[in-house]
């Protein structure tokens, strides 16, 4: 089965993420994605890219098969392509648009991080960053992005101290934009997509990223290249 499927409606490209499982962001899965990103980037007839989940699951996170594999070298690795991957969503130059089905963990998180507009289903879903909990550090380009996005009120305790919110209180921390009944979060992001896309001049648009994300998306680089050496 492809994990990561692609969709046009008008100006709006969907990627639709669905494993079968949780969405685990896996070497394929991540690979697709960004080629999803440079897609949607590339071709003049996309205005956005949404990123939509599998029913009750946007991601749980980095493949566990890698994660606890015992292989350091790959580990590493994954984490770097994640690092890209979320790094490309936030520096691309079309929004990017998360549809987050349901729990949005580790990984899974620092994506809707990456994207312009986060729309999450209601209902007793998990979003955040656990690695404390679980006796992991986060990499570097990841504190990069929650200080860029998360607020300012929150961002300690959803980093160092793992703190795991409900979707609805995740709008106050920072992981999402607006909650909807789950039926509704494609939908709703597509609508928000095509508004955007209709709205925005893509050239000004493109230039804006550049020119207010450009020193985070340089130092995510610089961490992220650091974070590969490590592992060469």
């Amino acid at each position: 089965m492809t994990a990561v499927t692609l969709e046009r409606r008008d100006a709006v490209m969907i990627a639709h993420l669905d494993d079968g499982k949780a969405n685990a962001l896996s070497f394929e899965i991540i690979e697709s994605l960004r080629n999803a990103v440079a897609e949607a980037s590339a071709d003049e007839t996309v205005g956005a890219l949404v990123i939509h989940g599998r029913p009750g699951k946007f991601s749980a996170g980095f493949d566990l098969n890698v994660m606890r594999g015992g292989d350091m070298g790959r580990m590493i690795t994954l984490v770097a392509d994640g690092g890209d991957l979320v790094r490309d969503c936030f520096g691309a130059s079309v929004p990017v648009i998360a549809a987050s089905t349901g729990h949005a963990l580790a990984a899974g998180a620092l994506l809707l991080l990456g994207c312009d507009v986060r729309i999450g289903a209601d209902g007793p879903f998990q979003v955040g960053l656990p690695e404390v909990n679980i006796g992991m550090s986060l990499p570097r380009w990841s504190i990069t992005i929650a200080n860029e996005r998360l607020s300012q009120r929150h961002r300690l305790r959803a980093t160092a101290n793992g703190r795991i919110t409900g979707p609805a209180e995740s709008v106050d921390v920072g992981f999402l934009d607006e909650v909807v009944d789950g039926d509704a979060v494609l939908d709703r992001a597509v609508e928000l997509a095509t508004q955007l896309a209709g709205a925005m001049d893509a050239r000004a648009y493109a230039q804006i990223v550049i020119d207010t994300r450009g020193a985070a998306l340089d130092l995510m680089a610089e961490q992220i290249a650091a974070d590969r050496a490590a592992a060469a």
